[in-house]
């Protein structure tokens, strides 16, 4: 039901300048930096509020501080950025102020509401941060150790596919009422709105930079490495093309995944839409 209510939200998130120049390997510090800023401040007032609730009957089932909990290394990479003051040097944007009073209103009046904002999350997190740290880490030269980026390391999880599947099935497992569905997806709405927002906010930022934007001058195709393909770098040609991107995207979307941290998605849908236009006439 969350995948189902939260598509028309999750659509408009999809496509993006921000997204499309992940995508062709246009990364500026400036908005790396300012995004990892946003999301501590996120995922602090987040993980605060579930460590409180954590055992409401509708959290309890996905709470996993160990594999999932970010915000220490948020911390590490803002103090990589920034170095040791970074505390003193970072605040929240007007976007993220919004997002966090949500989240420690539903925290302390109504948190089971805090179950939408770990699926938007969470979920988005798991399904292609690896994506995100390839490009990132080639394009800005970062230590191949993964300073700057260990947003992206779950040190706790050793099968990503996996876990998500664990997750979704404790999510599943969460027994409500169908008018407690129904706000919950509402809830997951709002956080997709919220996201909006921080992107607008990122976006205006790398607009006004003065700094160079650095790129690799390709897709982020050949920075994904490993089993990680993008389905547009083969041979196909024609509708089998077309048929390939189609169920590829529907893969995409039936994960759920969220795209502040998944921009690199985003050429999911703009390649889906071209190659249409090139080959199905």
């Amino acid at each position: 039901m969350l995948l189902a209510g939260t598509k028309e939200s999750h659509t408009k998130t999809e496509i993006s300048p921000l997204g499309r120049d992940f995508y062709r390997g246009i990364v500026k510090k400036d908005v790396l930096k300012k995004g990892i800023e946003a999301l501590y401040f996120i995922y602090s007032a987040m993980e605060d509020e579930l460590e409180r609730n954590k055992d409401h009957p509708y959290l309890a089932p996905i709470y996993f501080p160990t594999e999932l909990y970010r915000r220490e290394a948020l911390a590490q990479d803002l103090q990589y950025f920034y170095g040791a003051d970074w505390e003193s040097l970072i605040s929240p944007s007007a976007a993220t102020k919004l997002w966090v009073k949500r989240i420690r209103e539903v925290g302390k009046k109504d948190p089971g509401m805090l179950l939408a904002h770990c699926y938007v999350r969470y979920i988005g997190d798991l399904s292609g941060g690896h994506l995100l740290n390839n490009v990132a880490k080639k394009v800005l030269k970062l230590p191949a150790t993964g300073e700057g980026l260990k947003f992206y390391t779950f040190e706790g999880i050793t099968s990503q596919k996996g876990f998500k599947q664990l997750y979704r099935s404790k999510l599943n497992e969460v027994d409500l009422e169908m008018e407690t569905k129904v706000s919950i997806v509402e809830e997951a709405v709002r956080a997709y709105d919220f996201s909006l927002k921080v992107i607008a906010e990122l976006e205006e930022i790398g607009t006004s930079s003065k700094e160079e934007a650095v790129g690799l001058g390709h897709s982020h195709a050949a920075t994904m490495g490993g089993d990680a393909k993008c389905p547009f770098s083969g041979g196909n040609t024609g509708k089998t093309l077309c048929f390939k991107i189609y169920h590829f995207f529907k893969l995409v979307m039936r994960q759920g995944n969220y795209l502040f941290i998944l921009i690199s998605q985003e050429c999911l849908v703009q390649k889906f839409v071209d190659a249409k236009k090139k080959h199905c006439r």
